[in-house]
């Protein structure tokens, strides 16, 4: 049934005017370029596709082993969990719901979904349509609420699973409220790594660009740290990021509010670090102007400080660096050769290990940095950036036994089934047994 809906559910999302409406209706809630809204709307469907026919059914493969005698054999089963809760965070108002939901749904189980109420009318919308292709309507619960609300619920209805997706503070919290019945997605704070060997500098720039401001930078896996090796400082990358970055215009919402973070927030968390001795501000660091944006809400300029990775790794500064702003903020800074395992230390140190980058050809460089770190989703060679996570692979984080997937079909399994083993033993009865002496 749910191959026959997920094909219904892709077909619609392919057609122009279903797709402009839900990419419109993204806009009016979460504020992202109208490409970066049509992206999340086209990977979105592209995930239905993958999951049409038999493909739901091949999620639930199980696997056989022969037993001691004739009759007896191992059957490991995925199985569902049953009652379920899935929470979602405003940045990505289809994609992430839609993805997370069909996966419990496949699974076997019955989930109640809550996401940001900021943007819950587009996963409103987006139920009826899935209504309209054969989703039976008790298949799912979905509330609006706020956060105290749900967390009274989780507490009350006791889900045996929570998928939660945001911040790292509120997964802590729901961590300990559920006993650790939870997957986590939460907040990371990103690093890119640039190699020694320089190529392709326009390209390299762009994708820098895309990766630390687009969607103004609230993505969780939005470049907030990049380490470029000595031979890249010297070129004009810096230069040509900053002139992509002030080609961003409210107009276009390529830069846009931030709802997470105040500009005064922002403001007073770059003027700490601008105190670290060495550090400077390469460009940015000023107030959106000519908007009426609620100051409930940011809207500053795409900024980044640079600050010495020798300072960086002092403790008195590591925290500071090292806290995650969902916005258009990044740290830059550079390292010589001799200095790759001090960089190689300060990644490990981070709580948090979403996605990474490490921008180079060189295999043996490659080699050393990935052996020496954990991130979940690693992009790695020339083309690498931290964003931009199609459904073809896996998203999620790493090094933590609560980290969640998105997806593919290994993420769907890890998160939405547990497994169940069943050994069968039919006999025959042997002839000869003897009933062992009482213990």
């Amino acid at each position: 049934m749910y191959g026959d809906i997920s094909a219904k559910a892709a077909h619609m999302l392919s057609l122009p005017k279903v797709s402009d409406f839900f990419a419109r209706l993204i806009q009016r809630v979460s504020p992202k370029s109208y490409h970066q809204a049509c992206a999340e709307v086209y990977v979105t469907q592209k995930f239905l596709e993958n999951f049409c026919g038999d493909q739901v059914r091949f999620l639930a493969r199980s696997f056989g082993v022969p037993g001691n005698h004739l009759g007896q054999q191992s059957h490991g089963f995925r199985w569902p969990y049953g009652p379920v809760a899935i929470i979602t965070p405003f940045n990505f108002p289809l994609e992430i719901p839609v993805l997370q939901l069909m996966g419990a749904l496949y699974m076997g189980n019955k989930p109640v979904l809550k996401v940001d109420s900021k943007v819950s009318i587009v996963m409103e919308q987006m139920l009826r349509l899935l209504h309209t292709c054969g989703l039976p309507v008790e298949d799912v619960d979905f509330i609006n609420c706020d956060g105290k609300t749900m967390n009274k619920l989780l507490q009350e209805a006791n889900p045996r699973m929570t998928l939660f997706t945001g911040s790292s503070r509120v997964a802590e919290k729901l961590a300990g409220d559920l006993k650790g019945r939870i997957k986590l997605e939460d907040a990371g704070f990103d690093w890119k790594i640039l190699g020694p060997d320089v190529d392709q500098e326009d390209y390299v720039a762009w994708v820098c660009d895309q990766d630390a401001y687009a969607c103004s930078g609230q993505k969780c896996s939005a470049q907030s740290l990049l380490f470029m090796h000595e031979n890249w400082a010297s070129t004009s990358l810096v230069s040509k990021l900053k002139g992509l970055a002030e080609r961003r215009k409210l107009e276009d919402l390529t830069i846009g509010p931030v709802l997470t973070f105040t500009t005064e927030s922002m403001l007073d968390h770059m003027k700490q670090l601008l105190e670290i001795p060495g550090s400077k501000l390469l460009f940015g660091g000023k107030p959106l102007e000519g908007h009426s944006i609620p100051s409930i809400y940011g809207a500053i300029k795409p900024t980044a400080i640079y600050v010495p990775l020798e300072e960086i790794v002092k403790d008195k500064n590591y925290e500071l660096v090292t806290k995650e702003i969902f916005g258009p903020f990044q740290i830059i800074t550079d390292y010589k050769s001799s200095q790759l395992p001090t960089v190689l230390d300060t990644l490990e140190k981070m709580h948090a290990h979403l996605t990474a980058a490490v921008v180079s050809n060189d295999p043996l460089f490659l080699q050393e940095v990935i052996g020496r770190s954990v991130n979940g989703t690693t992009y790695a060679g020339l083309r690498a950036r931290t964003t931009g996570a199609p459904q073809n692979h896996w998203f999620g984080p790493s090094g933590d036994p609560r980290g969640a997937g998105i997806g593919t079909p290994e993420a769907i399994k890890l998160v939405w089934s547990c497994h169940r083993e069943v050994i069968y033993d039919f006999g025959p009865v042997p002839n000869r047994w003897e009933i062992p002496p009482s213990t």
